[in-house]
Parts: structure tokens; C-alpha cells; sequence
């Protein structure tokens, strides 16, 4: 089994640049807390809004899609799913709200990483949440003359486990112990469950929603997602 230590982290040289970007998030948490102080309604209608825009865009990013009027309906739980889509879409919605309202009882270990993922696919037939691959997956990508590739083979099934109970671990240890920016460290935990790949579907969105549960644990409350110029793909 591979061996992950973010304490190495801790012994990087980070660019400039990138400093430069969390040391702006972290004066942007300052802005948000003088917010929470100043205007909480204002600020729960973000969160809500948000709710609505990230559930949107983390599933079409799969190719899963419903019109905006019903998209609406879905969140705001006003209709029940027609389709595949919509079932994923709920379930997506679910998970959201569940992390927005408990986030701070919702640990970081690998059995209660299965859990989210249980209700993500809790509206579906496909009967795979809540469980770790049982199939190698790849990652395939295609060249410029439609032939298809394996760009990355991520870890064997029988590995899977013990591998997200080691990333969880030290993930823990390094934000416990508070010797690197949680801003550097909870993106390169995301890295490595992608790497993983843990499940046999919903990696993507599950490593969205993990970032979503790490960020608010860390106190970033408020996550947008700009969606300009969409248009409602009724009919």
C-alpha cells in the first residue's frame, strides 16, 4: 500500500503567487465573518443560493442535466425525479443540504465517506452507493483523431480501503497539528482521492462535496459558483 505523509508539505517552497491567493481567501474569510455578524439573512440567502448553483454545475460537469425550472423544483423538494438525472440530482441535493446543516459531526474517515456516498445514490437503481469499487477503473482520454487512451490507472479495489483510511489519517493529523495552511492541504487531499478513485461512479462529485464538508469545517462558509448567461433548457 502507498504511504501518504502531508507533513512533507511542511518542507515545500511554494511560489509566490500562489501564497499570494490564500493570503487573499484568508482576508475574504475575514470580510465573511464581519458578514455573519452584520447581515445573516443576507447571508443565509447566499448559502441557499449557492446550494442551488453548486448542485447545478457539480452535476453537469457529468454530463447530468435537467432545466433550471426543474432544477428549482427539485431543490427546493416541490417535485420528485422523472429520470436518471433527476434521481442523481436529489441525491446530490441531499448530501448538500446534509453538510450545510451537520457539518461539524461529519468526521473525515473513510466509513463516513461512504455514507454521503450511500445518499448521493440513495434515488438510484444503479445499487452502488455507499460502497468502494469492486472494478479497476481508468481514466481515458481521447486524441485528436478519436482514439481513445488510458491517461491514468488509479488504485487497485483490493487497496482502495486502506488507502482512503491512510489519506483520512494523516489528512487529520496535519489539520490537528496546524503546520500547514489548510488552504494547501485540503486540495491536496482531493488530489489524492481523485487519484484513488475510490468509487466505481460519483468520484467527481464526491471529491466536490468533500471539499465543500473540509472547507466549512475550516470556516469558509459561503461557496459561488458564477453560472452567467445560462439559459432554461425547457421543453
Amino acid at each position: 500500500m502507498r504511504t501518504f505523509d502531508y507533513a512533507q508539505l511542511a518542507k515545500r517552497h511554494w511560489d509566490s503567487e500562489m501564497l499570494g491567493l490564500v493570503a487573499q481567501i484568508h482576508e475574504y474569510k475575514g470580510r465573511q465573518e464581519q458578514y455573519l455578524q452584520q447581515k445573516p439573512t443576507e447571508l443565509d440567502r447566499l448559502i441557499e443560493l449557492a446550494k442551488v448553483q453548486s448542485t447545478e454545475a457539480s452535476n453537469a460537469i457529468e454530463g447530468i442535466r435537467t432545466t433550471n425550472t426543474r432544477l428549482m423544483q427539485l431543490c427546493t423538494n416541490k417535485t420528485t425525479p422523472r429520470n436518471r438525472d433527476e434521481e442523481e440530482i436529489m441525491g446530490y441535493r441531499d448530501v448538500l443540504n446534509t453538510i450545510h446543516e451537520s457539518y461539524s459531526h461529519i468526521p473525515i474517515r473513510a466509513s463516513y465517506i461512504l455514507q454521503p456516498h450511500r445518499d448521493l445514490y440513495q434515488y438510484s437503481e444503479k445499487g452502488i452507493g455507499g460502497r468502494f469499487k469492486n472494478v479497476q477503473n481508468f481514466i481515458s482520454a481521447t486524441d485528436d483523431s478519436g482514439n481513445s487512451f488510458v491517461l491514468f490507472t488509479p488504485l487497485a479495489p483490493y487497496d482502495t480501503p486502506a488507502t482512503v483510511d491512510a489519506i483520512c489519517d494523516s489528512l487529520n493529523h496535519e489539520l490537528d497539528a496546524q503546520s500547514i495552511d489548510a488552504l494547501i492541504l485540503i486540495p491536496t487531499f482531493i488530489h489524492d482521492f481523485l487519484c484513488i478513485h475510490p468509487f466505481n461512479d460519483g468520484n467527481g462529485r464526491m471529491s466536490r462535496l468533500l471539499t465543500t464538508l473540509l472547507l466549512y469545517r475550516r470556516g469558509y462558509m459561503v461557496g459561488k459558483v458564477h453560472l452567467a448567461g445560462k439559459k432554461d433548457r425547457t421543453k
